[in-house]
């Protein structure tokens, strides 16, 4: 073979070499029904400061634990925005406090995407929880509710059972439910008050996540809701701001413990969210009508805005996040 046929032979395996690859990305570019930018039906752009209410806000006060059906305005836990895409399809979870705030944000978003439903609260908080029920069953899905207060051991036991139980197992568990009263000063904090905090939001935690254990099979998910307040501690959140720092240290620590057993466990990290929380003793009548107003963003973010995060670190697609702290603070924070 002459010098001039080696080069002709190059050029012709050269250009089927660039036909190969050119078929190759076709597919990505090309293809009809790909994604075109500028597409037509792209949903609007949404300006996060002017999305949600801003304060000042009225100001209102409900007697402990609170309703979101009797705040003003309204909390938006995704009853009419969330939509689902199946997401969680067949997963069976339970969520504490899921009557109002995140907890029922996630519940309305998990039962959307696919999933059975238990949530937790306390009797006081049946007006909430019923509505939630109602939402979980119009997507199509088993709703379970178990009311009961999660500072007793016994219950948080009974708990897990009720929920395997009527779920037919489990493999979510959303450690969502939390006391916080705000106290200008350690000296106006009663030792029942201390107790109540440390049981709701630290021992309840750990007593519901041990009974669930063995019902949690590789592929599980745990998590915990955490604050701001965990690294940014408020100073009339003594109380509060400890048993969130602990909740974010549980997240961390169980990750590693569970790993090897291939169950995931994260945490969501809150900012200043319009809940029940902060007209039922959570913030100074002060601080509630200029809530969020500090922030970045300039307003209080709604339960809605962090339900995506909680089907994130529940779906499979997130099994490499394990251990993590997401945080979604409105500009504030140090998830």
């Amino acid at each position: 073979m002459n010098d001039q046929e080696k080069i002709s032979r190059r050029k012709v395996i050269g250009g089927l070499g660039a036909g190969l690859a050119s078929m190759a990305v076709a597919p990505a570019f090309g293809m009809p029904g790909a994604a075109v930018s500028g597409s037509n039906n792209a949903a609007p752009l949404e300006d996060p400061t002017t999305k949600y209410p801003k304060p000042p806000f009225k100001a209102q006060q409900q007697p402990w634990p609170g309703l979101a059906s009797k705040m003003d305005p309204m909390p938006d836990h995704g009853e009419k925005s969330y939509k689902g895409s199946g997401r969680l399809q067949g997963r069976k979870a339970l969520i504490t406090g899921g009557d109002s705030g995140m907890g029922r944000a996630a519940a309305i978003a998990y039962a959307r995407e696919g999933a059975d439903v238990a949530i937790n609260y306390l009797p006081a908080e049946e007006p909430d929880a019923q509505q939630v029920v109602a939402l979980i069953k119009a997507a199509g899905r088993k709703a379970v509710a178990i009311p009961g207060d999660i500072t007793d051991e016994a219950f948080c036991k009974r708990l897990v059972e009720e929920a395997v139980r009527g779920l037919g197992g489990l493999d979510i568990l959303v450690n969502n439910a939390a006391m916080q009263q705000t106290k200008p000063s350690i000296t106006d904090i009663s030792s029942e008050q201390f107790d109540r905090t440390m049981k709701t939001n630290i021992y309840a935690p750990f007593w519901i996540t041990k009974a669930a254990l063995p019902h949690l099979k590789p592929g599980s998910a745990i998590i915990a809701t955490t604050s701001e307040q965990a690294t940014d501690p408020s100073a009339e959140l003594f109380d509060y701001a400890q048993t969130k720092a602990a909740n974010t240290s549980y997240v961390r620590s169980l990750a590693k413990q569970l790993g090897p057993k291939g169950i995931r466990v994260n945490g969501v990290a809150p900012g200043p969210i319009w809940t029940p929380l902060q007209v039922s003793g959570g913030a100074t009548m002060e601080k509630l009508q200029n809530f969020g107003a500090d922030k970045p963003l300039g307003r209080p973010g709604q339960p809605v805005e962090l339900a995506s995060i909680y089907v994130q670190l529940a779906a499979s697609d997130a099994s490499y996040a394990t251990g993590q702290v997401y945080g979604a603070m409105g500009g504030g924070g140090l998830p």
